[in-house]
């Protein structure tokens, strides 16, 4: 993520709550592949004939800065400091055995949090739960804090140690400063890890707090407030999701509340609201019903959040349970383009949403509505890179520990009248079009043993933001 490499891509990552970033945006490492062949000295490097090779040569030759970039960007709602740690090893720390796993939307006990992490680690799937229990949850986060190998990793409710971690280029309004911090526990596991019967198709994490402070997304008017002064070009929001902690009439109280403080955003500002995991279905259907999603400009998600949402909203395909592996493309745009053409903008409905990055372990998709974004090809190129120079913890593609294993062939639609696209690597960026919609899929090439799991779906929607250029229109 170029623009906000260095200590304010580490703020953006956390998507940290009433931070306000003044970015200074710098030019990407080159790549290597680039270098070598501009300079003809012989042969490239190793892997460069592989289909990743080629495809990582493709984006580089793709992936181009927008004519205009944002100066600015204010970043909210949602702070925190993230505890890394193995979740079998701490499962095995707290003294529970493996067994069956069980979906739990909330989790009131160690057992609950066992069964749940179980669950989504059999799947390998990422998930988001709050712990209801505050002692127990203490316990528990201490447990984790004092464990070898545990990292702690700035993701505001801005506590002591949160303010410590961030840089002295992050502002943070006075107002959001707060006597203690909130602690979220982030369990990673790898591909091919095992415990007991179980064993993880892939590498990703389980995360459970017990956060009040984002769960009321106190400091929303705070940051809303600070925005006048900051004149952002960008504002981009988290944290919906913490609201599943809450009691239903907090809740609803609050979303009313929300809408409220997103129409308090200058006219002219984009707002890009990036999603993550939930369970309530009442709450996700009057997050896309309550003039939220027509109050935002863009949204971010995977596809656990997408199909959720339409679920949630009877959207289409609501009737599929889960994902059977891969997700079908058709089918995911398919639900991208009902969310724009019931709740995007257009001449007849008052509403802002014009763009929705998708993101899965495989494949990025990008759709717009026409007329109202530019430079997309090149945003989800940098989206895909992004996830596998993250989860590699490299600064370029290394060919040599990525795999390409995004669908050879997929149709485009199973409700309209959709294509059948073949995989290039070559040409990774395929675009198609559906009455107003633009789509834009790209492969990702996926790190064969992860160094990191957690922040995946921030660097990516950041990164495709950077590279997005939205029409002065806004």
């Amino acid at each position: 993520m170029a623009l906000w490499r260095g200590s304010a891509y580490a703020g953006f990552l956390a998507l940290a709550v009433g931070c306000l970033f003044l970015l200074e945006p710098q030019l990407p490492s080159s790549a290597l592949r680039s270098l070598w062949n501009s300079l003809q000295l012989g042969p490239a490097p190793p892997g460069s004939g592989s289909p990743e090779g080629r495809l990582a040569a493709a984006w580089d030759a793709l992936i181009v800065r927008p004519a205009r970039r944002w100066r600015r960007v204010a970043v909210g709602v949602n702070a925190c400091v993230d505890v890394v740690l193995s979740g079998v090893k701490l499962l095995q720390a707290l003294g529970l055995n493996p067994g069956n796993g069980e979906d739990h939307s909330i989790l009131h006990s160690r057992n609950d949090l066992k069964e749940a992490f179980i669950h989504f680690m059999g799947k390998g799937a990422a998930a988001e739960r709050f712990f209801s229990d505050e002692d127990t949850f203490h316990d528990i986060a201490q447990t984790a804090s004092a464990f070898p190998g545990a990292q702690v990793l700035l993701c505001g409710p801005v506590g002591p140690k949160l303010h410590e971690l961030l840089d002295d280029n992050v502002f943070v309004p006075p107002e959001s400063l707060q006597e203690v911090d909130e602690f979220h526990l982030i369990l990673e596991y790898q591909a091919g890890e095992e415990w007991g019967q179980l064993k993880a198709p892939h590498a990703n994490r389980f995360i459970f707090s017990h956060d009040l402070s984002n769960g009321a997304m106190n400091m929303l008017e705070v940051f809303v407030s600070s925005l006048e002064k900051f004149q952002p070009d960008l504002v981009v929001l988290s944290g919906l999701h913490m609201m599943e902690g809450q009691s239903k009439e907090l809740q609803r109280k609050r979303l009313l509340e929300v809408v409220t403080s997103i129409s308090d955003i200058p006219v002219g500002i984009p707002v890009h609201l990036e999603l993550a995991s939930m369970t309530n279905r009442e709450l996700m259907s009057s997050i896309v019903h309550q003039q939220v999603f027509p109050a935002v400009t863009s949204l971010g998600l995977n596809e656990q959040e997408l199909l959720f949402l339409s679920q949630s909203a009877s959207g289409p395909h609501s009737s599929l349970s889960s994902w059977n592996g891969v997700p079908d493309v058709g089918i995911v745009s398919d639900i991208l383009f009902w969310i724009l053409k019931e709740h995007g903008k257009s001449e007849s409905r008052a509403s802002d949403l014009t763009r929705i990055h998708f993101h899965t372990l495989v494949y990025h998709i990008l759709a717009t509505v026409d007329g109202h974004w530019a430079n997309q090809l090149a945003a989800v190129a940098a989206g895909a890179r992004v996830a596998g120079t993250q989860a590699c913890a490299t600064e370029t593609i290394d060919t040599s520990r990525v795999s390409l294993r995004a669908p050879h062939e997929f149709l485009t639609s199973h409700s309209g009248a959709g294509s059948r696209i073949i995989l290039n690597p070559d040409k990774p960026v395929v675009e198609w079009h559906r009455e107003g919609v633009a789509f834009h899929f790209t492969p990702v090439l996926v790190c064969k043993d992860p160094i990191r799991t957690v922040g995946l779906g921030d660097a990516i929607s950041a990164e495709g933001l950077f590279y997005s250029e939205v029409h002065s229109h806004y």
